[in-house]
């Protein structure tokens, strides 16, 4: 269903009514195509604190967009340009509070400067343990910081926190914040480890030469998923339902895939998706999911017992089976689906919500064994409001509420979940195992 309000906020009638209103205005984000596969504009290379980590000037070149500021010198170096579609902030050498006004420093001149769609990227260290609790304080400092621009800073733009230790291991993730396949992804903190992940022989087809499996997979978020892993270059599986078997076989023949007619709840439904690709796996996405609400006190067992079936034991036993069968290759990615109800909460829906909640806990406690003993890594991704049927169905207020209770003030596409899943499932974002990632336009409920 179209977001009249977001056409009617377009036109300058809509504008002046809202400002006079005291309305959203939410801005037409700028997503990836391949007529558009860049942001226009200079990325604007800034730092702030003592010397920083790594060097990030190769990575950043090579995101495609013309480097300025101080340690890149030219005419686009001018932070007043118009034509500022990112900026980077080196925070990693924030070390204390006084440093900390050098984020202020950095980034006040150059705010207003950042284009429509732009965006705002923080890098800071990964948080540790240890006597340095003043370093400690100014790092995480620097979340409540991104966040809270996050909130402010309008026109469509968004802001994160990148925590990393390596340049190198950080570019894919650093290719897609800077990119227009993050447009709904805002506020968020992500953590990168050093790791051995080389590039992609081909950037613009990582996936090639790659098998990818995604459950639920013939219509909705799930087809999304599919087609842009296709675009990525990988032969995809699409799994359904029987009952889908049709939507299935249609999405997986214009993908040049396969389809697969599975109850992913049966009890040797891990097995048998290991039979059917006895060549192995190397993308397993956990997409299905149901939903059966109503509030605890109106939910007799049989409307609980299906979506935690089905959004997690099935996830858990599936990925066990692909595990201990040798299924997944080494160097595979496992990316789940939570949702901002799991973390949270959403009235009527304390089934849904626990079973997502448990899919963020999978995550946590596998990601490290699965990366130690299987070369695997395993992330989630936590979509709040995105325009499907399903959310077409819901009423009129809680739609609208749903859709502009975000610092985009929007829902968001089908299409932003999969591109954050497909920078999830990149070979080179073997650094980032054991994130939960909001595809939410940073939601305002919950942080």
């Amino acid at each position: 269903m179209a977001d009249r309000y977001l056409s009617l906020t377009a036109t300058a009638p809509g504008r002046f009514l809202a400002r006079r209103l005291g309305l959203p205005q939410p801005a037409a984000l700028r997503r990836w195509s391949p007529e558009q596969p860049c942001l226009p504009g200079v990325l604007l290379h800034l730092t702030a604190g003592e010397t920083a980590v790594c060097d990030l000037a190769p990575v950043l070149a090579r995101t495609g967009l013309p480097l300025a500021g101080p340690a890149h010198p030219g005419p686009a170096a001018d932070p007043a340009d118009p034509g500022v579609a990112a900026v980077v902030l080196d925070a990693t050498g924030v070390h204390d509070v006084d440093s900390l006004a050098e984020v202020h420093a950095a980034l006040h001149p150059v705010v207003r400067s950042v284009a429509a769609s732009g965006r705002v990227v923080v890098l800071g260290s990964p948080l540790e343990d240890g006597p340095d609790h003043h370093r400690a304080a100014a790092q995480q400092a620097l979340e409540g910081f991104v966040r809270s621009l996050g909130k402010e800073i309008g026109r469509g733009r968004t802001v994160n926190l990148l925590r990393l230790t390596d340049a190198d291991a950080a570019e894919s993730t650093l290719r897609f914040l800077l990119s227009p396949r993050s447009a709904y992804v805002s506020g968020q903190v992500i953590t990168v480890t050093a790791d051995g992940s080389g590039a992609p022989v081909d950037w613009s087809l990582p996936l090639a030469g790659r098998t990818a499996l995604v459950t639920g997979g013939a219509r909705g978020i799930g087809e999304a998923v599919a087609r842009t892993l296709a675009r990525d270059g990988a032969h995809v599986v699409v799994l359904d339902v029987p009952q889908a078997q049709d939507d299935a076989r249609r999405v997986a023949g214009e993908l040049g895939g396969t389809a697969l007619a599975l109850d992913i709840t049966a009890v040797d439904a891990g097995e048998r998706i290991a039979a059917e690709l006895p060549g192995g796996l190397d993308v397993l996405i956990h997409n299905a999911g149901i939903t059966r609400d109503r509030r605890l006190v109106n939910m007799p067992a049989e409307r609980w017992s299906p979506v935690l079936d089905v959004n997690l034991a099935s996830v858990l036993r599936t990925t066990d089976a692909l595990l201990a069968a040798g299924a997944l290759r080494r160097g595979g990615r496992i990316v789940a689906t939570a949702s901002i109800a799991g973390l949270a909460g959403n009235a009527g829906q304390t089934n849904y919500g626990a079973s997502k909640a448990g899919i963020a806990g999978l995550v946590r406690s596998l990601a490290p064994c699965a990366l130690a003993e299987h070369g695997v890594t395993v992330n989630a991704v936590a979509p709040g409001f995105i325009e499907t049927r399903m959310t077409a169905a819901v009423p009129l207020f809680i739609r609208e509420a749903g859709r502009r209770m975000n610092s985009l003030a929007q829902g968001g596409l089908p299409v932003d979940v999969a591109e954050t899943t497909a920078w999830l499932a990149h070979p080179a974002s073997g650094a980032v195992n054991g994130q939960v990632v909001r595809v939410c336009g940073q939601s305002l409920l919950g942080a």
